[in-house]
């Protein structure tokens, strides 16, 4: 696609929220995900609801024009946080141990098809950057599904520099996600 991105940010999820859930759908719609009861809309409405009423929480949307072409959201990790309480081993608690101020959490990227691959020239990892470019976070992690795409989505996820560092299923219908964790200071 042709034209310059520019990108929004907010931390007022109501500017974004029914954008962002139009594109869930969408999304996760072409890759066959939305009969599952996790990826329903309501679900993952309420998913977002809970990410963004927590302090830093964060989104960024990338438009083309006036076209939306994805987004990403984050949310630093709390002192409280239950992140780290599904792994399936444990990890170290010196680890694990947040203030709020160590680690962010990418909850969500996604961009729209003509956007993606080939002809998108890197969106998603632009929307990436973008978020992470304004953050003072230590570390960032993320969890995917590594049996999406046959593993591919979790490649890319490791070509931006994210490492595995165990599994997880946060949720009782949700996959058992690959945890994943970046040094963006190292990028």
């Amino acid at each position: 696609m042709n034209g310059t991105i520019t990108y929004k940010r907010t931390s007022d999820v109501e500017q974004v929220r029914r954008l962002i859930v139009d594109i869930h759908v969408e999304v996760r719609g072409e890759f066959g995900l939305m009969d599952r009861p996790f990826y329903h809309p309501d679900r993952f409405d309420e998913r977002l609801t809970a990410y963004s009423s927590r302090p830093g929480w964060e989104a960024v949307v990338g438009y083309q024009d006036e076209e939306p072409v994805g987004y990403v959201f984050a949310v630093p990790l709390g002192e409280n946080t239950g992140w780290w309480t599904a792994e399936k081993e444990p990890l170290p608690a010196e680890y694990t141990q947040e203030d709020g101020r160590r680690t962010l959490a990418l909850n969500e990227i996604l961009v729209r098809r003509a956007w993606r691959g080939a002809h998108g020239n890197g969106m998603a990892r632009a929307l990436h950057e973008e978020l992470l470019s304004q953050r003072q976070e230590q570390r960032v992690t993320l969890l995917v599904n590594p049996a999406l795409s046959d593993g591919r989505l979790k490649a890319v996820y490791e070509s931006w520099g994210y490492k595995q560092i165990g599994s997880q299923q946060p949720f009782e219908d949700s996959p058992v996600f690959a945890t994943m964790m970046r040094d963006p200071l190292a990028q």
